[in-house]
C-alpha cells in the first residue's frame, strides 16, 4: 500500500501543522489546518492549478503536529518555517528591513538610526521611509537635545560640545535627572508631540527677543522652521497621531499580494509589498504572514492593526497582543480598501514579470524533461574544467535550480591527482570529490548532471558515477561549436546527440547554464594563476612580504617593470639597500 495513503487514512480531525517532504526527506513545505484530515487530503485528491501539482509531485512522505488550538497551529507553522526554510514557503518569509531612531537605555543615551531591533536595549520609533527621512528627524532632534554622540566616551570634549549638541559627559558630570527630562522630551516629541515642543520653543524665543538676547531669539526660531520643514511635511490622514499597520490583500491563480501601509503619528509614510504563491486560504496565508511579519522579521508592533472584515482578529489580537480592527466605515476602512487596490494592481504587474520569468525557467525545465524522456530536473549541476596548458589547473560547477542559479551551492576544486593536461582525469576526479562527499554526508543528490565538454568528458564521468559510486544519475554533455558558443546535448552510453529546437527555452536554459559554470571556472582560474605568478616571482625573495610586495606591485604596475627598475629606484619604491640587492639578484637567476 502507498505509504501516502496509509498515513492520509490516520490523519485526525484536529487542527495542527503538516510538514510535506521530497525523497531526500527534507521538507520542503509546511502548513497549518483547523482540521488536518480535510486539508492535507486535499493535496491529493481533485485538481490543482500548475504550481500546486508542482508541489505535489515533490512530496513522497509527509509529518503532522496536533495542536489545541488553531492559533496554536499558526505559531508553530511560523516557527517550523523559520526552522525548516522549506523551498516552497521561501517568499513568505522574504525579509525586508525599515530605518527605526533608536534611544538607548545607557547611562549616557545616544539617539542612533539602526535596522535591527533587539528588545530591551532601548525605545525605537519609525519605521520611517528611508534613511534620509530619518536622519533629518535625528539631525533636528541633536539641535534640540544634546544628548552624547560617541560610541565610546573619549577622555576630552569634542566638536559637538563646542557647537551645543553634547553635554560632555566624558568631561562633566551629567545628573541622571538631566538625561531623563530629555529622554521624556525626545519620546513626547517622536510620539506626536513635536506641536507641543514647537509651543514651548515659540515660547522661549518670546521671553528671549523681550529680555533683548536677540542672538538666542535667532537660535530658536531657526529650531521651530527646522521642525516645520522636518515634521510637517506630509498630509495629516489622523489627528490621534495614532501609530497604525493597514493590511491588505489581493488573490488570483495561487498568487497573492500583500499591501502593508505604515501610518505614523497620523500620517501615511511608507508601504510594503510582498506577492508569493499560497498553497492554503487565502485566509489562513494573510494570517500566517502577518504572524511572520511582526514575530520573525523584527517589525515593531503599532498601537493598532486594521484588517479586512473577512480575518481571523480575535485570533490575531490573541497572536501579537495589539488592537486588531476591521473598519465598517470612514476613513480607516478607505484606508483598508485603498491597500487592496493596490494590492490588486501590484499582483497584476507580477503576473506579467511572473509568465515571463517562469517561460525561461520553470518551463524551460520541464521542457527539457520533456525531450529527455525523464521527470523535469528540478536540480542540475554542471562542471567546467580550466588551465592553460596543464598549469593550475581547477575546475568548478554551479547549481540551478528549477531553472535559476543558486550561487550559494556554487564550488570550485583545485585539482590534486593530475599532472599536465588530462581533461578526462580532471573530469574524474571532480566528479569522484563531489559525489563520494555527498553519499558520506547523505545529503541530497542532483536529478542531472552536466559537463562542459565532448564524448570523452562525458563518460569519465559516467564511469566514476556508475563504477566507482554506484550511482545512477543522469549525466549529459554540453559541446560547443567552432565559435564557442552551446551547440548539442550528449546523452547515452555511447553518446548521442540530443536533437532540442534552437529557438527553444530549454536549449535557452543550457546556453545560461553553460556560459555560467564557464565564467567561473575562468574567473577561478584566473584567480588561482595570480596568487600563483605572484606568490612564485616575490613571495620567495628574502624581505619582501605582502605589504612591501603591495607597495612594489603599486610604484611599478607590474613584474616585468621591476626587472627593469635600477637599484636605486628599487629604493625609492621604499625597499631597503640589501633587499633591493637581493630582489635584483633573484630576477637575474631566474630570468
Amino acid at each position: 500500500m502507498n505509504p501516502i495513503k496509509a498515513k492520509l487514512s490516520l490523519l485526525p480531525n484536529k487542527p495542527g501543522c503538516y510538514l510535506m517532504k521530497d525523497r531526500f526527506e527534507q521538507v520542503i513545505y509546511v502548513g497549518k489546518a483547523m482540521k488536518l484530515n480535510n486539508r492535507v487530503r486535499s493535496y491529493f485528491t481533485g485538481s490543482h492549478d500548475t504550481k500546486t501539482q508542482r508541489l505535489v509531485s515533490d512530496i513522497v512522505d509527509f509529518e503532522y503536529i496536533v495542536t489545541s488550538s488553531n492559533i496554536e497551529a499558526l505559531i508553530l507553522e511560523m516557527n517550523l518555517i523559520k526552522e525548516h526554510e522549506p523551498k516552497y514557503n521561501v517568499l513568505l518569509k522574504d525579509d525586508k528591513s525599515y530605518p527605526y531612531i533608536k534611544l538607548t537605555n545607557e547611562r549616557h543615551p545616544r539617539l542612533i538610526i539602526t535596522r535591527n531591533v533587539k528588545k530591551n536595549s532601548g525605545r525605537y520609533f519609525g519605521p520611517y521611509p528611508n534613511v534620509t527621512a530619518a536622519q533629518q528627524t535625528k539631525k533636528l532632534l541633536d539641535r534640540l537635545y544634546p544628548l552624547r554622540k560617541c560610541r565610546t566616551l573619549p577622555d576630552r570634549v569634542c566638536l559637538y560640545y563646542h557647537i551645543g549638541q553634547c553635554m560632555a559627559p566624558c568631561v562633566f558630570d551629567v545628573p541622571k535627572e538631566t538625561y531623563e527630562d530629555m529622554t521624556q522630551d525626545i519620546i513626547r516629541f517622536l510620539n506626536g508631540g513635536h506641536q507641543d515642543i514647537k509651543k514651548d520653543l515659540y515660547k522661549k524665543m518670546e521671553d528671549a527677543s523681550t529680555n533683548l538676547n536677540f542672538e538666542r531669539a535667532k537660535e530658536l526660531r531657526d529650531q521651530i522652521q527646522h521642525i516645520e520643514t522636518v515634521m510637517e511635511k506630509q498630509k495629516m490622514m489622523f489627528k490621534d497621531y495614532q501609530d497604525r499597520d493597514v493590511f491588505s490583500y489581493a488573490y488570483d491563480k495561487g498568487w497573492m499580494c500583500v499591501q502593508v501601509f505604515f501610518v505614523r503619528q497620523g500620517k501615511l509614510i511608507e508601504r510594503d509589498v510582498s506577492t508569493f504563491p499560497f498553497y492554503q486560504t487565502p485566509e489562513e496565508d494573510l494570517m500566517t504572514f502577518i504572524g511572520q511579519f511582526y514575530m520573525h522579521q523584527n517589525h515593531l508592533k503599532p498601537k493598532e492593526i486594521l484588517v479586512p472584515a473577512n480575518i481571523d482578529a480575535a485570533g490575531l489580537e490573541q497572536m501579537l497582543e495589539v488592537r486588531v480592527h476591521q473598519p465598517q466605515k470612514g476613513r480607516k476602512k478607505e484606508l483598508v480598501d485603498l491597500a487592496e487596490q493596490n494590492a490588486k494592481i501590484a499582483l497584476d504587474e507580477k503576473f506579467a514579470l511572473i509568465e515571463k520569468e517562469q517561460e525561461r525557467t520553470i518551463h524551460a525545465v520541464e521542457q527539457l524533461g520533456d525531450y529527455l524522456n525523464i521527470p523535469a530536473p528540478r536540480r542540475i549541476e554542471t562542471f567546467d574544467n580550466s588551465n592553460i596548458q596543464g598549469v593550475n589547473p581547477v575546475s568548478a560547477m554551479v547549481v540551478f535550480e528549477d531553472g535559476k542559479p543558486n550561487k550559494k551551492l556554487y564550488r570550485k576544486y583545485k585539482i590534486k591527482t593530475v599532472e599536465g593536461p588530462d581533461d578526462y582525469a580532471t573530469m574524474k576526479e571532480v566528479i569522484r570529490r563531489r559525489y563520494s562527499r555527498l553519499l558520506k554526508e547523505n545529503a541530497a543528490l542532483p536529478d542531472m548532471i552536466l559537463v562542459d565538454g565532448g564524448k570523452g568528458q562525458l563518460s569519465a564521468a559516467q564511469d566514476v558515477l556508475k563504477n566507482e559510486l554506484g550511482l545512477t544519475i543522469l549525466v549529459c554533455g554540453l559541446v560547443k561549436d567552432d565559435k564557442h558558443k552551446t551547440s548539442d546535448l550528449l546523452l547515452g552510453d555511447p553518446p548521442e546527440i540530443v536533437k532540442l529546437p534552437r529557438n527553444g527555452q530549454a536549449f535557452y536554459l543550457l546556453q545560461r547554464i553553460q556560459d555560467e559554470v564557464h565564467r567561473f571556472a575562468i574567473s577561478f582560474h584566473r584567480q588561482i594563476r595570480d596568487q600563483s605568478m605572484s606568490k612564485s616571482i616575490l613571495d620567495d625573495v628574502p624581505g619582501i612580504g605582502p605589504k612591501r610586495k603591495q607597495t612594489l606591485l603599486k610604484t611599478f604596475g607590474s613584474v616585468k617593470k621591476m626587472k627593469e627598475a635600477s637599484l636605486q629606484e628599487l629604493i625609492h619604491a621604499g625597499l631597503p639597500k640589501n633587499t633591493a640587492e637581493g630582489l635584483q639578484k633573484y630576477f637575474s637567476e631566474n630570468d
